[in-house]
């Protein structure tokens, strides 16, 4: 008698996340749109030609640029390969220090969280300092929906919230707005502005800044992200550029933290390589002006009440694949996005996701998926590339972003199924196996030069094949292919000539000494 125990199968898959990060439309259509905004691309360029200039000029002080670019790659690879035991140690290190530790599976149950943290507090209202992982959940909405008005600290993000409006890029969320608009959107949305308010930026800087000192002194509960959580101390960090930051960080009497699971870090000491690496990586400068850590709680320092909330939120689904785990390790500086020439053009809505530019291109498939439903958008992203290489060259964690691109590609071509492409190319193979066959197809090919035109090029292929000729000359086809050439008379003539020339020029070269 013998016992059947089944073949062995591959675990479950981890879920994928929720949230903003699938658009309405592929980016082909989307970036087709955005490149009629003649005002988005002088933005765009003038933006990034700055910060680009500004980066390439603080890291060519470093001798040692490169050693620290391999420092920060190895410390957030040994982190990625020892995620689970890091992320358990720094729950035990803030729990130790008064604070209270949450995990969040999802962008649903973050959401739910956070809100269920500040109703406790009796609060109707929430000071933000700038955090992507809560515009990947879309926690503003969120709150919104549940009665809680958020209030975004950071100039841009004010910006961007008082307008309705979706960050276009990583560091600088309103770069697609210019003086003007900024002006106007402030003169409707902000309660008692100065009508006579013009576009200087330190006057649009200086009606911010009174708009939101009442908010901070008077808000009991604040909202933050990280951009960094040490394991070894369960210190958070933040670092920005305007203060917001700081006066979120530490007046407030309930302080929620939400974090994604990559941002730990193994040891107090790699701060020592991120806090060079990130500002000179996305503003171009040597130090942050605002570099804010806390532990825990302190008794009668800053908040009493301190929650960390670590989302996984397809993260954990990300880490499963051995080649987009990669993807983790950014420390999202935007370095990719100014050196990027696509998206330097379409700018960061045509991505659809809270992610854009090159780094969004790879890690929201990763985070998201790319076959949630026919024709999703995000499928597309892995293609929004030119795959020019310049954004490895700037990532100061040497992401290999233009592989990650091909192999999704790969990832995205093995999970369609059936295609016209997949077709094509099996009716090609077919051909091209079967000499006989392939001949008369060459031949039934050459009837295609009645197409081409005086220049010797076809101006438009039929409408399975238009999208080749539409951003492409097509050559028409010869007269004659090469093998009914080298068939010929004077194909056989040519090749008897050419291996007489060789032959004539071994005997020419003079014997090798021994």
């Amino acid at each position: 008698m013998s016992t059947f125990l089944g073949m062995p199968a591959a675990p479950p898959r981890s879920p994928y996340g929720t949230g903003n990060l699938r658009g309405d439309r592929k980016f082909p259509e989307a970036a087709h749109d955005e490149l009629r905004n003649e005002q988005l691309r002088r933005n765009l360029s003038r933006a990034t030609r700055t910060i680009r200039t500004k980066r390439l000029g603080v890291t060519g002080e470093l001798p040692d640029w490169e050693r620290l670019r391999d420092a920060g790659s190895a410390i957030k690879t040994d982190t990625m390969n020892r995620l689970p035991e890091l992320l358990e140690q720094l729950e035990r290190k803030v729990t130790e220090r008064g604070g209270t530790v949450h995990w969040a599976r999802d962008g649903v149950e973050a959401n739910e969280i956070v809100t269920r943290l500040i109703r406790a507090t009796g609060s109707r209202d929430v000071i933000k300092v700038k955090s992507m992982a809560t515009q990947e959940i879309g926690l503003n909405e969120h709150l919104e929906a549940a009665g809680i008005t958020p209030y975004e600290t950071d100039l841009a993000e004010l910006i961007v919230q008082l307008a309705d409006d979706k960050p276009s890029h990583i560091l600088v969320p309103a770069i697609h707005r210019n003086r003007d608009e900024i002006r106007q959107i402030f003169l409707d949305e902000i309660p008692g502005v100065d009508p006579d308010l013009d576009n200087v930026p330190a006057h649009l800087a200086a009606a911010a800044r009174a708009y939101l000192r009442e908010k901070f002194m008077t808000t009991k509960v604040a909202v933050s992200g990280a951009n960094f959580g040490i394991a070894e101390t369960g210190t958070l960090t933040v670092v920005e550029s305007e203060g917001n930051g700081r006066m979120c960080l530490t007046l407030p009497d309930t302080l929620i933290t939400v974090m994604g699971i990559e941002k730990v870090l193994p040891r107090f000491q790699d701060l020592e390589v991120f806090l060079q690496l990130l500002p000179r990586s996305s503003t171009g400068e040597r130090m942050n002006p605002y570099t804010s850590m806390w532990t825990g709680v302190t008794p009668g320092d800053g908040p009493q009440d301190f929650h960390l909330v670590l989302l996984d939120n397809g993260r954990t689904a990300a880490l499963a694949d051995t080649i987009g785990r990669e993807a983790l390790n950014c420390i999202r500086c935007s370095a990719c996005l100014n050196v990027c020439p696509v998206y330097e053009r379409a700018g960061g809505h045509a991505y659809g996701s809270t992610y854009p530019g090159p780094i969004g291109a790879v890690l929201t498939p990763q985070l998201a998926g790319m076959h949630a439903a026919k024709d999703d958008p995000n499928s597309s992203l892995p293609y929004a590339s030119s795959l020019c290489g310049a954004c490895f060259d700037a990532c100061p964690v040497k992401i290999d972003i233009p592989s990650m691109l091909v192999e999704l590609r790969h990832q995205h071509t093995e999970q369609s199924g059936t295609t016209a492409e997949k077709l094509a190319m099996k009716a090609a193979a077919g051909v091209m196996s079967r000499p006989k066959l392939f001949a008369a197809a060459q031949k039934a090919a050459s009837l295609g030069r009645a197409a081409g035109g005086r220049d010797g090029t076809i101006s438009r292929l039929p409408a399975s094949l238009s999208g080749w000729s539409d951003s492409r000359d097509t050559a028409a086809p010869p007269k004659q292919s090469f093998r009914s050439w080298l068939a010929s008379a004077e194909g056989a003539a040519t090749m008897r000539a050419a291996a007489g020339e060789g032959a004539g020029r071994t005997a020419e070269e003079p014997e090798e000494e021994q």
